[in-house]
């Protein structure tokens, strides 16, 4: 095997590792939990870390992999739950939300650098579609099993209660991954 080629390989272990043990971190903000009709956690805590420390591909990929994990049962959903179950629950569309805040995260940052102040714009964003997809999927989930209920109820219990507290996360967040990455080579 060529040098280029095992420093190659060493690379992309680094990289599953470290997909890995981001996948982990998000699991471990989820549970946790204060209950609730949309759960409180830190899941968005640890997806802000993920982009931040990984960046776009390896932080999405780490996120994919944490769904992946929760989809085949593993319990790492908020409250110790895994399964599809969850997903097609009432806040499935905020976990696959997380999903489509890395990608947008992701894209933004390929396009525009990563800067703080681009970061930050990025998981803003992100953090909208999240709202708006998962709030869209509360309402239409929500419709089917319970009774009708209003875009604006729906944003009263999913969406208003924690945008002061994802303000938070994605603050700490950012000034923790910039003290780390100091430290580490991602």
């Amino acid at each position: 095997m060529s040098q280029s080629a095992a420093e190659t390989n060493r690379f992309a272990l680094r990289d599953l590792a470290f997909i890995g043990l981001f996948s982990v971190l998000i699991a471990v903000c989820s549970w946790i939990t204060i209950p609730g009709p949309v759960p409180f956690t830190l899941q968005t805590f640890g997806i802000f870390c993920a982009l931040g420390m990984l960046g776009g591909k390896r932080g999405t990929c780490s996120i994919l992999v944490y769904i992946l994990l929760g989809i085949i049962g593993i319990p790492v959903f908020s409250g110790f739950t895994g399964g599809v179950g969850q997903l097609l629950g009432m806040t499935g569309g905020y976990i696959v939300g997380f999903l489509l805040m890395g990608l947008l995260y992701w894209l933004v940052t390929r396009l525009a650098g990563t800067s703080l102040p681009v970061m930050v714009l990025a998981m803003l964003l992100g953090l909208a579609v999240c709202y708006a997809f998962g709030t869209a999927w509360f309402v239409r989930v929500y419709t089917q099993q319970k009774g009708a209920i209003t875009v604006m109820a729906a944003l009263g219990s999913c969406v208003f209660p924690f945008l002061i507290p994802d303000g938070i996360k994605l603050a700490l967040a950012l000034v923790l991954t910039k003290r780390l990455a100091k430290q580490f080579r991602l």
